[in-house]
C-alpha cells in the first residue's frame, strides 16, 4: 500500500475493525486485506412493528400480510403477491344489481325483458352516470301553461266592409324545458260587442278566419250584440329548449254595413307546451 512502507511482504499500516466490522488479510498481494460488515439484526428488530394488515415476527424478522379471517374474505396470498381470485368477491347487492360476485352468482345489472313492439336499439332511452358518479336516467317530460286575458274598449269605431285587422293581442311563452323541444298547443278566444242599427251587419274573425257575423233584419238597434268564438291549433312543432317565442291574435273586422260599429273586444289565448 502505497506510504505505509510496504516490501517485502511486510507493511507497516495497523487496521483495526470496528464493531460488527470483520479484517481479513496482511495487506500483501499475496494476501490482501478482506473487509466484510455483519448486520446487526437485533439491533434493527425493536425499530420494526406490525401496523393494520400487516403481520410481523420479531423471532424471525419475516413481515408478511395479516389477511382476516372473517367470513366472506376471499383474498389470496401467492408468491408474487396478494389477489382476488376470479368470482371469489362477495358483494352485497344493491338496488339495480345482481349476483353476489362468485363465480355461480357473478355480479350482474338487474335487467328485465322488453316490453314494447317497437325496436330498443332505436326507441329505448339511456342511462348516464352524473359527475357525482351517481346514475342518472333521461330528463323528465314537462307539460307547460301560460295564459292571458284582455279586454280593450273603443269609441264605437264603425266596421270596416272588407277584411281588416282591428287590433293585435300576444302572449309570450317560454320553453323552461332546457333538455327537449316543446310542442305549442294554442287556444284562442275572441269576444266582440257590436252596434247594430236596423238593416246593418257585421263581422269579426281570428287574423284572416272570420268566425262570426250578425245582420239586424229588425227595424230598431241592437246595442252590444256578441259571441265568443273558440280556436285551437297547434302553433309550434318545435319550440327550441329554453326558447321564447310570441303567440299572436290579430282580431280583424269585415262585411261592416248599415253604420255598425264596435265597442269593445275581449280575448282570452292560452298555450301548452308539451316536451317530452
Amino acid at each position: 500500500m502505497a506510504r505505509c512502507g510496504c516490501g517485502g511482504g511486510l507493511c507497516n499500516c495497523s487496521i483495526v475493525a470496528g464493531e460488527n466490522i470483520t479484517v481479513g488479510g496482511s495487506g500483501s498481494p499475496a494476501n490482501p486485506y478482506s473487509i466484510s460488515a455483519e448486520i446487526g439484526c437485533d439491533d434493527v428488530r425493536p425499530c420494526l412493528s406490525a401496523g393494520d394488515g400487516i403481520d410481523y415476527d420479531p423471532g424471525t424478522g419475516v413481515i408478511g400480510a395479516n389477511v382476516s379471517p372473517a367470513a366472506g374474505n376471499n383474498l389470496a396470498l401467492t408468491t408474487d403477491g396478494l389477489f382476488v381470485p376470479t368470482g371469489a368477491a362477495t358483494v352485497t347487492t344493491a338496488c339495480g344489481l345482481t349476483g353476489d360476485g362468485s363465480g355461480g352468482a357473478p355480479l350482474a345489472v338487474a335487467v328485465r325483458a322488453w316490453p314494447y313492439p317497437c325496436d330498443a336499439d332505436t326507441a329505448g332511452g339511456v342511462v348516464v352516470c352524473d359527475s357525482n358518479g351517481t346514475l342518472r336516467g333521461e330528463p323528465r317530460g314537462q307539460v307547460n301553461f301560460f295564459q292571458i286575458s284582455e279586454t280593450r274598449t273603443y269609441p264605437d269605431l264603425a266596421v270596416p266592409n272588407e277584411l281588416t285587422v282591428a287590433d293585435t293581442f300576444q302572449l309570450d311563452i317560454v320553453n323552461s324545458d332546457t333538455c327537449r323541444p316543446a310542442t305549442v298547443l294554442v287556444e284562442r278566444e275572441v269576444d266582440v260587442d257590436f252596434v247594430l242599427p236596423a238593416g246593418s251587419g257585421a263581422a269579426y274573425g281570428h287574423d284572416t278566419d272570420q268566425m262570426y257575423y250578425m245582420r239586424n233584419t229588425g227595424s230598431s238597434t241592437i246595442t252590444d250584440a256578441h259571441t265568443q268564438t273558440t280556436k285551437l291549433y297547434q302553433a309550434l312543432t318545435a319550440l327550441a329548449p329554453g326558447a321564447a317565442a310570441v303567440i299572436q291574435l290579430p282580431v280583424s273586422m269585415d262585411r261592416g254595413s248599415g253604420s255598425a260599429s264596435y265597442n269593445r273586444i275581449q280575448v282570452f289565448i292560452r298555450a301548452i307546451l308539451i316536451s317530452l
